[in-house]
């Protein structure tokens, strides 16, 4: 799928970009951020350095499984974005390339220290944190109230009304998994996987997919990041957000270079972009509001206050593993998706 809508609400910033730089190659990269945010980051950098961006959109999962298909002959050169988690495991897997861009003293404290654990095979480029969507609407008709913590999504009320996404093809709902391990241990957090997955609706393969029908009314909750909800609300969309009263995780959005990349000089050069102010706020342009990672890049008003928000102290170094995401996810096949 090749990405090229161009967003209407940055029209301004296209006519005032320069003009096409003459044609400098090619770049592939996997776009792990909602559509909008591709296509725009697809359009300003071809536009400004001439560089064509071939850009498909996947989640997390679905990329680092992409990934490691393609070991042996990648076709991809670079990853844009997507929970963390996934990175550092194609990282541990030798599936990314250690570089130190030299943009890497612009970025806040948890990017550098993500890249640094992770040999500088990836860094971090946004973060925000996991909570749930409801639609205001559908609530009021169906005379629910609305979820405040994680226990109550576990209630019989509202079996059927919850969505979230596969852990297997989505970063976000591996992210769900592992915080409820390290909010409660694993074995009460399967027990509540368990009676979480008798109120789940469905598991769509995106992370944005739950949050996306939650918005269109075809579903009343989903366990999403906040940081996506008022993008829909710009929409016109009767959706609001919490995070979770018991506390809450946390993804460090990131990107990394395939190793074994054909077009490794332009990966680079999009990379060290990526890693800049103007880029970054791309982001909020697109009507996405996570957290930029460069520590000059404007933060609009509506990115979630993280001071507010009870945060875990996520353990990425071990959440971040092959071998436990793989663990998880066969128990969690196990245990919950097949009853």
């Amino acid at each position: 799928m090749t990405i090229h809508r161009w967003p209407a609400a940055c029209a301004l910033a296209f006519l005032a970009a320069p003009a096409m730089a003459a044609d400098q190659g090619t770049i592939n990269v996997i776009c792990g951020v909602q559509a909008e945010w591709c296509n725009l980051v697809q359009t300003t950098f071809s536009r400004t350095t001439g560089i064509k961006v071939n850009m498909v959109q996947k989640g997390a999962g679905e990329a680092l499984a992409q990934l490691t298909a393609e070991a042996a002959n990648p076709k991809t050169d670079l990853w844009f974005g997507g929970t963390g988690d996934p990175h550092l495991q194609a990282a541990e897997k030798d599936l990314t390339l250690g570089y130190q861009s030299p943009n890497i003293n612009l970025l806040r404290e948890w990017a550098a220290a993500q890249a640094k654990q992770a040999g500088y095979k990836t860094v971090g480029i946004y973060s925000g944190p996991l909570g749930f969507a409801y639609n205001t609407e559908l609530l009021a008709k169906k005379k629910l109230k609305a979820p405040l913590c994680w226990a109550d999504l576990v209630d019989p009320r509202y079996k059927g009304e919850i969505q979230m996404a596969n852990p297997n093809s989505s970063g976000t709902a591996y992210l769900v998994i592992a915080t409820l391990v390290q909010l409660t241990g694993e074995e009460k957090a399967f027990e509540y996987l368990k009676g979480l997955h008798k109120n789940i609706s469905q598991y769509p393969r995106s992370g944005t997919g739950p949050l996306k029908n939650v918005s269109h009314g075809e579903n009343t909750i989903s366990i999403s990041f906040v940081h996506d909800v008022p993008g829909e609300v710009l929409q016109g969309f009767p959706v609001k957000s919490v995070t979770p009263c018991e506390g809450t995780g946390y993804e460090i959005g990131s990107m990394s270079i395939v190793k074994g990349a054909r077009n490794l000089a332009n990966a680079k050069k999009f990379y060290d972009w990526a890693l800049t102010a103007p880029a970054q706020e791309l982001g909020a342009a697109a009507k996405q509001f996570q957290l930029p990672s460069n520590k000059d890049a404007k933060v609009d008003p509506r990115v979630p206050d993280i001071k507010r928000i009870k945060l875990i102290n996520y353990d990425f170094e071990k959440y971040g593993k092959a071998s436990e995401r793989k663990r998880l996810l066969e128990r969690w096949e196990k245990e919950v998706n097949a009853n």
